[in-house]
């Protein structure tokens, strides 16, 4: 790429997050071909073909870059390798539509990261059209879980009637240990991570169905456990202050116990999972002033990436983790 007539080499930053995306959006046009192959819904099924269309463009734009640029194209995810389409269905369509739903939003921050740490001025205007098109998706897969009445809101609050300022340390935690009312940002954050592990929960159920291998089957199984658990917590949390705990989404899993996905695949959404959950945790962190509220995402943190850890383990065990682009070793460099 040139600008101004000068050859912009991509910077590190901007590598990083091509192949991360590569890799997300190929695992995504495995999943999402096999979502459309089974959709039933005529009105769910045009979501996922934009979705799908997305991940597939996205590819595109990121293998011209990358070999525009003399970078090696990373393996990543292929339909012929890593998805059954003739296995039976594993998850309803309002399931996929929520999923759909969640990995907009999640895609909205992944690709603002993006964005802002792009330098060249093609790669941020692919970023942009990523932010663009991803607000679609969002907005179609919201409305149409509005429509169908699947959308799941946070809960209510009393219209605030006057602006105030803090008076008290218990606002934080007084010494006695009594905890004031959560705040708004308290509850939202509360009640989104406790959707996005009743959302992971049953994904890691249905893949476990699925699973060929014990020790996957088992660490899939593990997985849910630890949502389950989480979801308990954080559902505690918001019971002290009398709001309502969202629903799980269990019963839109069939009860297919063919091979549908490679174990590869399945290991990676989970790592992805286990990622978005434990960023997303340390987010709350810093929005929740209350302690025990940071005493529980830092406990529930800790657990998650042990967790983590023990996946990254079998990846590596069965030559499933592909390398990202890592800095060069100057000193095994000048051994050689």
């Amino acid at each position: 790429m040139e600008e101004h007539g000068k050859q912009i080499r991509l910077t590190a930053g901007e590598i990083a997050q091509l192949w991360t995306q590569y890799m997300n959006d190929t695992s995504s046009i495995c999943m999402l071909t096999y979502f459309l192959e089974k959709a039933e819904d005529g009105e769910i099924k045009p979501i996922i073909e934009y979705a799908l269309e997305q991940s597939q463009a996205h590819i595109q734009k990121i293998t011209a870059i990358l070999t525009e640029e003399k970078n090696k194209i990373p393996h990543g995810f292929k339909l012929e390798e890593d998805v059954d389409l003739t296995a039976p269905r594993l998850f309803s369509d309002s399931f996929v539509l929520n999923f759909i739903h969640q990995m907009a939003k999640i895609g909205l921050t992944a690709y603002s990261a993006s964005l802002s740490s792009s330098t060249r001025s093609d790669i941020t205007s692919y970023y942009e059209e990523c932010v663009t098109e991803t607000m679609q998706l969002y907005k179609r897969s919201k409305d149409l879980l509005l429509s169908k009445g699947l959308y799941v809101r946070a809960p209510y609050f009393p219209n605030l009637e006057q602006a105030d300022f803090v008076k008290k340390q218990s606002f934080l935690w007084d010494i006695f240990g009594e905890k004031r009312s959560l705040t708004a940002m308290e509850v939202t954050n509360l009640y989104a991570n406790l959707q996005r592990n009743g959302l992971g929960s049953a994904f890691l159920v249905g893949f476990s169905q699925v699973a060929k291998s014990k020790e996957v089957t088992h660490f899939l199984l593990r997985g849910s456990d630890i949502a389950k658990k989480n979801i308990k917590i954080l559902g505690e949390k918001l019971a002290e202050s009398n709001l309502p705990i969202s629903s799980t989404w269990d019963a839109d899993i069939t009860k297919s116990t063919t091979h549908t996905f490679s174990e590869k695949l399945m290991m990676f959404y989970t790592s992805a999972l286990i990622a978005l959950g434990v960023g997303y945790y340390g987010t709350a962190i810093a929005e929740s002033p209350r302690v025990d509220l940071g005493a529980m995402y830092n406990r529930l943190t800790m657990e998650t990436q042990k967790y983590a850890e023990d996946g990254s383990n079998i990846m590596i065990k069965n030559g499933w983790l592909e390398q990202p682009p890592m800095a060069p070793d100057r000193k095994e460099l000048a051994k050689g």
